[in-house]
């Protein structure tokens, strides 16, 4: 089971760690390329943004797994 704060946590170190510790693999691979090229592309500008977005989207993912293994079959 995953934590939503761990993996924002992940994701605010390494964007894409979250990802990977929720266990989307493709995610995690896609922030990680994306936020990098997007740090160096734009001189940080979108950068930034890039690295909260992945953040964010870890945390709902975590919360939507969280919530799912709670559900009653």
């Amino acid at each position: 089971m995953t934590r939503p704060g761990n993996a924002a946590v992940l994701s605010l170190i390494i964007p894409g760690l979250g990802q990977f510790y929720n266990g989307f693999f493709l995610r995690g691979i896609f922030w990680l390329i994306i936020t990098p090229g997007l740090w160096i592309g734009t001189g940080g500008l979108l950068g930034w943004i890039c690295h909260v977005i992945s953040a964010i989207t870890a945390y709902k993912k975590a919360e939507e797994l969280e919530r799912d293994f709670d559900r009653p079959i």
